[in-house]
């Protein structure tokens, strides 16, 4: 059997370091981005919430997105958020975004349309993100969840068009409380056990 050639050698080389690193690149971004979608349940309450005083009291729909940088969930509503706004906003809903606190980053521009509340009564209670709070033209919270329940969220699982919906029809609305399995991180710092 003859030795292969210098050159024959050099490209199997090549092709053998291009695999390992093709190898650790797929391992390194599955460690760290992708990961199997577990049945993550939560239970929503938005007893705790209270619009901040300069928001509260009678005006248009105000829908409050609760979101944390870290979250890799929050990177599957983005688009739908983005949706809601396009549908939305001309009908006079106010989109306001409330990030966790201590938390670093900021939305995609395409979500450039909330405004941001650096300070919300009862956010600390929040059980886990992404989250929406919805309150009606009354200022009375009419639903407190998650924007669907899965791994994903599109117009086509959401639970909050149907509600703006009806609240653009002064239809009432009271779901403040919602038992979901989805795709969640948590707000709270766990305590830590002694």
């Amino acid at each position: 059997m003859p030795l292969p050639s210098r050159k024959s050698l050099l490209v199997g080389l090549l092709v053998l370091a291009w695999l390992t690193a093709m190898a650790s690149a797929f391992w390194w971004y599955q460690a760290r981005y992708i990961r199997p979608f577990a049945d993550t349940t939560a239970l929503f309450s938005g007893d705790p919430l209270r619009l901040p005083a300069e928001l509260a009291g009678p005006g248009p729909i105000r829908l409050v997105h609760f979101w944390d940088p870290a979250c890799p969930c929050n990177v599957g509503n983005q688009q739908h958020l983005a949706e809601l706004i396009a549908r939305f906003a001309s009908q006079g809903v106010v989109f306001y975004a409330v990030q966790k606190p201590g938390s670093q980053g900021q939305l995609p521009d395409t979500l450039s349309a909330l405004k941001p509340l650096s300070q919300f009564p009862g956010a600390e209670q929040l059980p886990a993100s992404p989250a929406v709070g919805i309150w009606d033209k009354d200022g009375k919270l009419a639903y407190f969840g998650p924007y669907s329940e899965g791994a994903t969220c599109t117009s086509s699982n959401s639970f909050i068009e149907p509600i703006l919906e009806a609240l653009a029809q002064n239809r009432p609305i009271n779901a403040t409380h919602t038992l979901a399995v989805g795709c969640f991180c948590p707000w709270a710092e766990p305590a830590v056990g002694h």
